[in-house]
């Protein structure tokens, strides 16, 4: 659906809005990033005006919404959670653990007051004329009709829908008699114990689920693969963390100490996959071969076609997946599907499995912008025309920033970075008397290469690559481009020269 049409869809029908708000800085999002965004304009813009709008009836985004079996992060806490906020319990948390931890930051820094819930942005409008943006939203409990202006907006609703995942349709689903289900939109009535269960994919969330169901009740669960995922195991614990808290060192320090630690490792990792791949790779696989056995054949279903973090690289905690394949409860198959049946699936193999329910953990149905129809001096904006300038501002698209975190390193870092980021522009424009800004490509930037959103030979995963159209595109030089390096960006984002000629201001 091209931009016209979801302007179409979403334009606010009938009376007038019951109420107009104006604020220096909108927030759209209250989960992880929006939560974050909020602190870091409290305290490094005092005296800025704000409110976060949020869709859901409570804060969490992903830790909300998510509600499958043994829901948890698949990056440590310690460097997923805030800089800001010690982090004191297992480096892999659950959902529950994570919205506490967030909870907290909340009620410290009295950001509650702030945050609108069941506000789900319809269109956004910029103006040249008045250089801010109108902002109309619906109250999903009352069906009113609300506008906020702002001169600022900070995008921190992530990048896929939450009220929908992403399912293939295959032949035959309609013929299948027992229940099909994504583990985003996961029923509160579903009822597995005893029941032989499929579970499709064998990324995160699938590593999730088929231990949790194996631990509690399920009748047999099998991991159903179309190829095989990396994954790395170790325990749930951090030895450095627990050594220095038997010593009593304060928990501001452990999380400094912890945090850097953690990132010179994974940044030592992440190097190894690209100067060393196949020495990574057997590693890997050789790990997952001391945890099931000889016998076990994980060259079918353990050695994936690519090489390590061209895909997200799946950590599991204490090897949870692994014992459940190893006590029986769980099975992997490595096979294509063929059809749904009446009874479970045909397999290409030729081979059929049966299942009274099966779980399609294939994915996110990406979004760009929370799905909101955006038009600037009345001309309805594309984001997949635009170039990206670090992969959070966008040529011709003024007052804007959004929070897009890492695949590789945890999703809060770079929101921290952008947080960090916005502040300093903000703080900028307001010392200089300046009420816009947009980002621009520079003379020199004219013969470059314009690129899509990120280098499919570097990072490759089905929903980025299902929705590249919709994203921004990149160019060749790094500060036109999302590097996905945090290693580098946490010294290159405090030195961005907001005198460059990339930005505009107004």
């Amino acid at each position: 659906m091209n931009d016209a049409a979801i302007l179409s869809r979403a334009t606010p029908t009938g009376s007038d809005p019951v109420s107009t708000e104006h604020f220096d800085v909108l927030i759209v999002g209250a989960g992880i990033s929006g939560v974050g965004g909020a602190y870091h304009l409290q305290t490094q813009c005092p005296g800025t005006s704000y409110v976060v709008l949020e869709m859901q009836d409570t804060f969490g985004g992903t830790w909300w919404t998510h509600k499958y079996p043994g829901i948890r992060s698949d990056s440590d806490l310690h460097t997923f959670g805030y800089r800001f906020k010690p982090w004191r319990g297992a480096p892999i948390a659950t959902a529950e653990e994570i919205r506490r931890y967030m909870g907290e930051v909340i009620e410290e820094n009295d950001i509650a007051r702030h945050i609108r819930y069941h506000h789900k942005i319809l269109t956004a409008q910029w103006s040249s004329e008045d250089k801010q943006w109108t902002i109309d939203a619906r109250r999903t409990d009352t069906d009113e009709h609300v506008r906020f202006t702002a001169n600022f907006l900070y995008m921190c609703q992530g990048y896929y829908r939450h009220d929908q995942g992403y399912t293939p349709q295959w032949d035959g689903m309609a013929d299948y008699k027992g229940r099909i289900v994504h583990p985003q939109t996961w029923p509160e009535d579903l009822d597995y114990t005893g029941k032989k269960v499929i579970v499709i994919g064998s990324g995160a969330t699938a590593a999730t689920v088929v231990p949790a169901m194996a631990q509690n009740g399920v009748g047999h669960v099998t991991m159903l693969q179309r190829s095989p995922t990396y994954f790395r195991t170790g325990r749930n614990a951090i030895e450095l963390a627990e050594e220095l808290r038997r010593l009593q060192v304060d928990e501001v320090w452990i999380h400094e100490i912890v945090r850097r630690k953690i990132l010179f490792e994974q940044d030592a990792f992440t190097r190894r996959t690209f100067q060393e791949p196949e020495k990574v790779r057997q590693e890997l696989i050789d790990n997952i071969r001391s945890l099931l056995g000889p016998d076990y054949d994980v060259d079918t279903h353990f050695t994936p076609r690519y090489r390590p973090w061209r895909q997200r690289l799946a950590f599991v905690p204490d090897a949870d997946l692994f014992t459940g394949i190893a006590s029986g409860k769980a099975s992997v198959v490595t096979d294509e599907i063929e059809r749904f049946t009446e009874t479970g699936l045909l397999l290409k193999s030729g081979k059929t499995l049966d299942a009274d329910i099966i779980v399609t953990a294939t994915g996110f149905d990406l979004c760009v912008m929370g799905d909101i129809a955006f038009t600037i001096d009345g001309e309805p904006l594309n984001f997949a025309d635009t170039v990206t300038y670090r992969g959070m501002m966008f040529t011709g698209v003024p007052n804007l920033v959004w929070v897009f975190g890492y695949f590789r390193a945890s999703w809060t870092l770079r929101a921290d970075l952008v947080g960090d980021f916005v502040c300093r522009l903000l703080a900028d424009m307001k010392a200089n008397g300046r009420r816009s800004v947009t980002v621009r490509l520079r003379d020199e930037d004219q013969d470059m290469k314009i690129l899509p959103w990120i280098d499919e030979e570097n990072f490759n995963p089905g929903y980025m690559m299902r929705g590249m159209h919709l994203l921004p595109k990149r160019g060749e030089k790094d500060e036109w481009a999302h590097t996905q390096d945090y290693w580098n960006e946490k010294d290159e984002f405090p030195k961005i020269d907001l005198a460059d000629k990339a930005f505009v201001y107004g």
